[in-house]
């Protein structure tokens, strides 16, 4: 077997159904899907079930232990060469496969990942959310762009490894946020190549409101504090700008009760992200939701980022999170 795809799965039985789906329509065909419910109340085996007779396919139910220790159950129980970690709500575009398997057939690597894209058929919202997690004004085009501010590291919505490596590293840490940046990080450190696949992008629905997502990377910024106490090295100047953009907007803000002209960088941000997403996505709809998803995505970010760093760094407490039982809900 060339690959495994291991598919961790808590209450999205609607959306296992369009990536089981998009697998049926590869071109590429040497692959076995392995789907590992992860203690969820609504499970998605009915759905699988549909999918038995097209696809090479497991399914496994176990208590809820989170993404990581749910990837390293299905990882155990797969056969392949290389390891492809999907989340459950991404889309496949036909050539996917194929894409991972001209690259690795060009120059063989021992770990890689793809960027994403919103689908057609995604709401004006997730395709607004979709602009600000990978546009180069939000993240620094770190998450596959084409120009980004640090090195690409592999993301588990869309992640590709070679068995005896995964292996060799024990699988994800049981981090149950951040851990695909903590396995990301490993990897490097074990002089493994590693290397971004360009042409195997994947659609992904990411979070459908702007409460759910603000959830998301209020998480994200807490967990790069918690990779810094793990990696000191690991922290760079792109994980910095959401809290300086979070201390920046409270000053401005403060500033406007006093001069209405302290808004005015704020405004032409919106400005600058509402004209790109209107561009990119030819709809001024998407482009005034994304100005929201933008503002959230930074402040969500920089308060949990700022949150932990007081936290675990000027008191000296022990890694957390937050949101931990409600994140998906």
């Amino acid at each position: 077997m060339r690959y495994s795809i291991i598919i961790p799965v808590y209450n999205r039985p609607d959306e296992v159904g369009e990536l089981l789906q998009s697998l049926v329509e590869q071109q590429f065909k040497d692959f076995e899907v392995v789907v590992v419910e992860d203690g969820s109340i609504i499970d998605c085996k009915s759905v699988v079930d549909k999918y038995k007779p097209l696809l090479n396919i497991k399914y496994y139910q176990k208590a809820n232990s989170g993404p990581g220790q749910t990837r390293n159950y299905g990882a155990l129980r797969s056969t392949g060469d290389y390891l492809i970690i999907l989340d459950s709500d991404c889309i496949l575009p036909p050539r996917y496969l194929q894409a991972i398997e001209d690259e690795l057939t060009a120059t063989p690597a021992d770990a890689f990942g793809g960027p994403d894209r919103a689908h057609d058929s995604f709401t004006d919202m997730q395709k607004a959310i979709n602009y600000s997690m990978t546009s180069f004004f939000t993240t620094g085009g770190i998450r596959g762009g084409k120009k980004k501010m640090d090195k690409f590291y592999p993301r588990s919505f869309n992640m590709g490894i070679r068995r005896t490596v995964y292996q060799a590293l024990g699988g994800f840490s049981n981090m149950r946020f951040g851990e695909d940046i903590d396995f990301s990080i490993r990897i490097f450190q074990g002089d493994y190549v590693c290397r971004l696949f360009p042409e195997a992008w994947v659609y992904h629905k990411r979070r459908t409101d702007l409460r759910k997502f603000f959830k998301q990377v209020y998480n994200s910024g807490i967990a790069r504090i918690n990779l810094y106490k793990k990696y000191p090295s690991s922290l760079k100047l792109v994980h910095l700008l959401p809290a300086v953009f979070t201390i920046g907007v409270a000053f401005f803000l403060v500033g406007s009760v006093f001069c209405l002209y302290s808004l005015l960088p704020l405004l032409l941000f919106a400005l600058l992200v509402g004209t790109d997403a209107t561009i990119q996505n030819c709809s001024i709809r998407i482009g005034f939701y994304a100005i929201a998803a933008s503002y959230v995505q930074l402040l969500g970010y920089g308060t949990g980022f700022l949150g932990a760093w007081w936290r675990r760094c000027v008191l000296g407490k022990s890694e957390f999170e937050a949101f931990k039982k409600n994140f998906y809900k």
